[in-house]
């Protein structure tokens, strides 16, 4: 594959770098016009995959509450349970491009549903508190493997802002079902857990589903796919660490991924608490920030494309801040519901493009292991920051939710402008290492 300038702000590489020129064996793995039917049906798979994804991450923040009630924790030690699930995914980003080297992408479809249906099992058995959050580390790390692997294989299609935007779209769908069924099902009077056989088999199903898909995507497949273009040399993942590319975009997902796990973790508390709005109109403010991010990133991809990447990002970012300013002041249940709509829609793209750009900024035989390390550092900002603001409000009150989630929005529109900004690597990396 071989690379050359680009002007475009249209394209979805930034302004002044690179585009790919795929070859031969790229067009027809990659191109839209030559997409067989099992191709379709792997991204019909992953998109299923990414449902469960929001399923589970979404209805932490409107399970938050009834943990605490059920198991009488503080703010303080609710929110630890932020802290387990980045664990999983840090171990997911150490170990992703071994199974993808050794077993394939076949693999990772094994691995990671069945890590999710352990963990959900083990949670509907509602032991102690300490438990259900190694309960939550397991799922964090089922999680990890599918949201890196397969958000780094869409990020190097051909239509990668298009195709990222149906996986993350499809995630969002999961997150707007999430916290209402939720709140429907502790309004019935059932208990908390019940909501974990729910997501056992929904996990069993991705499982079925991905299996299918991905059968025949073994070792050899994967080898073959991201070989070297130099016969006979061995792909050292940990070239991606001498790409500043990789940390921006890490530092990029660290505060944005903090961002929007805070949103959809504490609103549904903020709203409830703070603006004294009933649990079901609590959790329709969640769901209603999810089906807004639905649509968001299942729409703007097409914008998204035609505008530039850098340049579209850096609008919905403003749109973004604008709207959480409103959310801040205006304290109406009803209003905010409708402002929580509009946030989600803007914010879709925003973890997408992210994932675009890096593919476009890096060589493709790095996008497995890249992918994999800054969505695992995504994931420790998705911890720390929903944890800083349960300490803050342990102490301070629900209400400095609003303005700690308008501060880190700002932030993270400064880092996507620096990492918007750096040029591609023209050559791929490798090792000196011969194979065997």
């Amino acid at each position: 594959m071989s690379r050359r300038p680009n002007t475009s702000e249209g394209s979805p590489l930034l302004n002044g770098d690179t585009e790919t020129v795929p070859t031969q064996q790229d067009s027809l793995q990659r191109s839209p016009s030559n997409m067989p039917p099992s191709q379709t049906f792997k991204i019909a798979a992953a998109m299923y995959s990414f449902i469960t994804l929001g399923l589970f991450n979404s209805s932490l923040g409107a399970v938050l509450p009834l943990l605490s009630r059920h198991y009488s924790l503080t703010d303080l030690h609710v929110s630890s349970i932020f802290l387990v699930g980045p664990l999983g995914y840090v171990l997911a980003a150490q170990c992703s491009d071994t199974i993808h080297y050794r077993f394939g992408q076949r693999g990772i479809a094994v691995a990671g549903p069945v890590f999710q249906i352990l963990s959900t099992t083990f949670a509907a058995a509602h032991p102690a508190f300490g438990w259900v959050l190694c309960a939550f580390a397991a799922q964090g790390l089922g999680t990890g493997l599918l949201d890196g692997s397969w958000c780094a294989w869409a990020g190097s299609m051909e239509r990668a802002n298009t195709v990222s935007g149906l996986l993350h779209g499809s995630y969002s769908v999961g997150g707007a079902v999430g916290p209402f069924l939720v709140t429907l099902l502790a309004s019935g009077g059932r208990a908390w857990w019940e909501w974990y056989y729910i997501l056992a088999g929904a996990s069993t199903l991705s499982f079925i589903v991905l299996v299918a898909a991905f059968r025949h995507e073994d070792a050899t497949a994967y080898r073959q796919s991201k070989r070297s273009s130099v016969v006979g040399v061995e792909i050292d993942a940990k070239a991606m660490f001498r790409h500043r590319a990789t940390w921006f975009c890490a530092a990029y997902f660290l505060t944005y991924v903090g961002t929007e796990t805070a949103i959809s973790g504490w609103v549904v508390s903020f709203m409830w608490r703070y603006r004294h709005s009933s649990l079901t109109q609590s959790g329709l403010t969640s769901s209603g920030y999810w089906i807004g991010m639905a649509v968001g990133r299942l729409t703007l991809g097409f914008a998204t494309d035609r505008i530039g990447v850098r340049r579209a990002t850096m609008l919905y970012f403003c749109v973004a801040i604008a709207l959480e300013a409103l959310f801040a002041v205006v304290a109406s249940s009803a209003v905010s519901v409708v402002i929580m709509v509009m946030l989600g829609f803007i914010m879709g793209p925003l973890f997408p493009s992210g994932v675009v750009v890096l593919t476009r900024l890096l060589p493709g035989e790095l996008h497995v292991a890249a992918v994999s390390f800054v969505a695992s550092l995504g994931q420790v900002g998705g911890a720390l920051l929903p944890f800083a603001i349960g300490a803050v409000v342990d102490g301070l009150g629900i209400g400095v939710f609003r303005f700690a989630i308008l501060v880190q929005t700002i932030l993270s529109l400064f880092i996507w402008i620096a990492f918007a900004r750096l040029r591609p690597a023209l050559q791929p990396v490798h090792t000196a290492r011969l194979e065997d």
